[in-house]
């Protein structure tokens, strides 16, 4: 992964609907990364609606990312969340549990999920991409998002549009 952040997307005028589910875990990480994704969509795309969700923990997001998907035009979901590994398997069974499922509900509904669902070692390893400004995840995040709502759209330009039936 790199360290260095991305060129910022360049999307003017663009309307989107950013959805960002975010676990309450580890709070003090995730805040951060919620303030920062959200401040990076306003600084890209500022008539983005965006809509924070905040769940229990990092296994709850992907039921709520699929709720989601079930009753919203979102044009991307962000999910934010960290993991920090502990004695035991629990942190990487609860990381591949929400990695699998946020990339099966992004290609089954054709909608781009950024995940930043962070599986890091220690505090130290969250505050360096949570809280520090040089590899932020939540600016990646927030980035990566735009990107893809400006692929998407421009794949919907490229797609003919069905002629309408007349009938005589």
């Amino acid at each position: 992964m790199s360290t260095a952040l991305q060129p910022k997307p360049r999307i003017i005028g663009q309307k989107a609907k950013v959805s960002i589910v975010a676990s309450k875990y580890n709070e003090q990480f995730t805040d951060s990364l919620v303030e920062n994704a959200i401040s990076e969509l306003g600084e890209l795309i500022p008539m983005a609606r965006i809509d924070l969700i905040r769940v229990p923990g990092a296994f709850e997001i992907p039921v709520v990312v699929s709720k989601l998907m079930q009753s919203n035009n979102i044009n991307c979901i962000i999910a934010l969340g960290v993991i920090i590994r502990g004695d035991t398997h629990h942190a990487d069974l609860v990381a591949s549990s929400v990695t699998q499922s946020l990339q099966n509900l992004a290609v089954s509904n054709c909608v781009p999920i950024i995940h930043e669902v962070l599986l890091v070692e220690d505090e130290k390893q969250a505050h360096a991409r949570c809280i520090a400004a040089s590899m932020n995840r939540g600016r990646e995040a927030a980035k990566a998002a735009v990107g893809m709502i400006d692929i998407f759209a421009q794949i919907e330009k490229t797609i003919p549009k069905p002629s309408p039936n007349i009938s005589r």
